[in-house]
């Protein structure tokens, strides 16, 4: 019995922290962020299944099954040239970014 409870206490304290970062998070932050060149003409964009939602100067997303090089090149077909993007927090180094915006629209 004492065993049982010991897991629901554990359990009640892991939920209790992963609400707890989940609302120290930013709003509208997400696992991706591409940041144009320019200002975008529309605010949301979709690229394939992914919705990107512009805020604070850049495009968020939730982390989608596609590869993060696949996505900067979508985003870059939709908004323009990109001055960043990041992936997971990390970052495309120059030539992935110069890559990225090689499928850039024009």
């Amino acid at each position: 019995m004492s065993r049982i409870l010991g897991f629901i206490g554990a359990v009640a304290v892991t939920t209790a922290f992963g609400s707890t970062v989940a609302l120290a998070q930013p709003q509208g932050s997400g696992y991706y962020a591409a940041t144009p060149a320019e200002a975008p003409a529309k605010t949301s964009i979709i690229t394939r299944d992914t919705m990107w939602k512009f805020r604070d100067g850049a495009f968020t997303a939730s982390k989608a099954p596609e590869r993060d090089m696949v996505l900067c090149q979508l985003v870059a077909q939709r908004v323009g040239k990109l001055t960043s993007f990041t992936a997971g927090g990390q970052a495309l180094d120059a030539d992935s970014l110069a890559k990225c915006n090689a499928k850039a629209a024009n």
